[in-house]
């Protein structure tokens, strides 16, 4: 192994173990600290296993924002009654507007090309982030609480609300805990 290789692992070995007790961060802050070193992390890696300067850079880079999606969230607690009812009546109706917009058959799966005789057909996303309303629980830092939709079983996935500094743009994906979801506002 190349002395330069043994230096960028050894760095990010350090890097990562310096992170590593990071617990009392906010969860905006460990989603910089593990991005930042997700992205050291995979570009010594990609640079350990031959590839140049550039691209090892470029792997870096797209695996610190992959781990640095959860940088929406700034706070999660319990959900009252209230913020779960909310949440359940937005997402239902979100599920609905996504399933109508994208020719959504339930229990169907694209044909080949994306396409059938009456349009294109899609699954609905797994998971939907559906904005609740706000509790004094809520930070003040944030824009808005959320609660996750598991658009199968129909139901909120668990109890929590997360509060996000930044609003993530409807539709897009962003990372909540462990579940990836597809922002739709408030659903209407």
């Amino acid at each position: 192994m190349k002395f330069g290789t043994l230096r960028i692992v050894a760095i990010t070995t350090a890097a990562a173990l310096g992170v590593s007790g990071c617990e009392q961060l906010s969860p905006g802050g460990n989603a910089a600290a593990f991005g930042g070193g997700a992205a050291l992390l995979a570009g010594g890696l990609a640079r350990a296993a031959g590839m140049s300067g550039t691209q090892s850079m470029l792997i870096g880079a797209a695996a610190g924002a992959a781990v640095a999606l959860t940088a929406y969230v700034i706070a999660k607690h319990q959900a009252t009654e209230r913020q779960h009812q909310v949440a359940q009546a937005r997402a239902r109706i979100a599920a609905a507007h996504i399933a109508a917009r994208r020719h959504v058959q339930h229990g169907s799966v694209a044909q080949s090309g994306g396409s059938s005789r009456s349009g294109s057909t899609q699954r609905l996303p797994r998971y939907i982030a559906v904005d609740t309303e706000k509790d004094q629980h809520t930070s003040p830092k944030a824009q808005k609480s959320v609660m996750i939709y598991d658009t199968e079983s129909q139901e909120i996935v668990g109890n929590n609300v997360y509060d996000v500094g930044k609003t993530p743009q409807v539709g897009s994906t962003a990372k909540f805990d462990t579940y990836s979801a597809e922002y739709v506002g408030t659903g209407s």
